[in-house]
């Protein structure tokens, strides 16, 4: 909005506005700024309303249930607060992102629809007792509909159209000013880190895999998320690492010399991408005051699920899906760790592979104390995100 009022104030009633609140470096400084801030002030006032609602996160306690025995002391701590989380990325949106960007039309549509889609889950939750909330089935049609949505914004370009189509520029060392690329083109390409160019080109009937491949890429992170938001801070602070990666590689494809230099796609508009990455860091960082061992308030279902999908729609419109499961990597291990424990239950006669699924709830089983749990993946979600930024520069 703000970007919007400058360019309002500059262009057509001639005032003078400084220039530096148009560059996309200052919006992402800002973003991060203004989401931090919020979270960090609202949050006390955003408890305490919390508490007063009774909106208490419920702990399973069984008999023989050690993980009941090892967080009992959670229970009833504020939930849902990633309506917080989602509240200061908005109000970052508004503020200092382009609002006729289609890259912002879709990360709000995208924040929105799975918000409203963990936020019902929380609800049902905590409405009825001993409710699992909404069946994964029912999470998952909501979730494939909208990655075929943005699939198909990619992929047919009668709707593209209808839309901002950026303008997209694939360099190579005897091309300086860089081949120009359609949307459809843009999409039909599959990269992974290391690697400049493509390793494959889909075309045809092949693209159909392409629709695939975007659903498994965004539902995947969105419930890959939600699985590792188990420990105090857990999610949190790997969401900040991850989506600070993400938003560094927008940032550069936004620059065509920067592109070229590093061998990368020039994706025109990418920089609103990058402010909306540089909020949820900050968004992140500022839950994290309250959600640090031990946590006063939990994101819930309506964070988890909305910040993986927002982190898996960024990766698609980046074409950097194999980018996030490297500096996702641990999302990625967390949702094997389940799966794998489901099938070995099922097909080995109800043995188990860890001692605990998710993978985070295994170690804890060993003896390790939560803060070492977090921590030590942290260390390693970190180390991923840093290998995945010099991949950019290597390739």
């Amino acid at each position: 909005m703000l970007h919007w009022l400058q360019e309002y104030l500059q262009t057509d009633l001639g005032w003078h506005v400084p220039a530096v609140f148009g560059y996309t470096s200052t919006r992402v400084i800002m973003a991060a700024l203004t989401s931090l801030l919020f979270s960090l002030f609202a949050g006390p006032y955003f408890i305490r309303k919390l508490f007063e609602l009774k909106i208490g996160q419920p702990i399973r306690e069984m008999e023989g249930f050690l993980l009941g025995d090892l967080h009992k002391s959670k229970k009833n701590t504020p939930t849902m607060g990633g309506i917080l989380m989602i509240a200061s990325m908005l109000l970052s949106l508004l503020l200092w992102m382009d609002l006729k960007s289609v890259f912002t039309l879709i990360l709000l549509l995208t924040t929105l629809i799975l918000g409203l889609l963990g936020g019902y889950d929380d609800y049902l939750k905590l409405r009825y007792k001993n409710s699992k909330g909404l069946s994964a089935r029912k999470k998952l049609i909501v979730q494939v509909l909208w990655a075929l949505c943005i699939a198909a914004y990619l992929q047919i370009p009668s709707i593209s159209n209808c839309f901002e189509v950026p303008v997209i520029k694939e360099f190579f060392s005897d091309v300086k000013l860089g081949q120009t690329l359609t949307l459809k083109d843009y999409s039909s390409r599959l990269y992974v880190p290391f690697f400049k160019e493509p390793i494959y080109i889909f075309s045809g009937i092949g693209l159909l895999f392409m629709w695939a491949f975007y659903a498994f890429v965004i539902v995947g992170s969105s419930n890959a998320v939600n699985l590792t938001d188990g420990l105090d801070g857990l999610a949190t602070g790997l969401c900040m690492f991850v989506a600070g990666a993400l938003g560094t590689f927008a940032f550069l494809a936004n620059n065509q010399d920067l592109a070229h230099y590093l061998n990368i796609l020039y994706v025109e508009g990418s920089g609103e991408i990058a402010i909306y990455m540089a909020a949820m860091c900050g968004a992140c960082l500022g839950f994290l005051w309250f959600n640090c061992h031990p946590a006063q308030l939990f994101m819930g279902d309506i964070g988890s699920l909305t910040l993986g999908g927002v982190l898996g729609v960024t990766a698609v419109l980046l074409k950097r899906e194999f980018f996030l499961g490297l500096v996702g990597a641990i999302f990625v291990v967390e949702a094997l760790s389940v799966i794998l424990q489901v099938m070995s239950y099922k097909l080995r006669d109800k043995k188990r592979i860890f001692l605990c699924a998710p993978l985070h709830h295994h170690f804890e089983y060993k003896g390790w104390p939560e803060s070492k749990v977090v921590i030590r993946f942290w260390i390693i979600g970190l180390l991923l995100a840093l290998i995945g930024l010099a991949s950019i520069k290597f390739q």
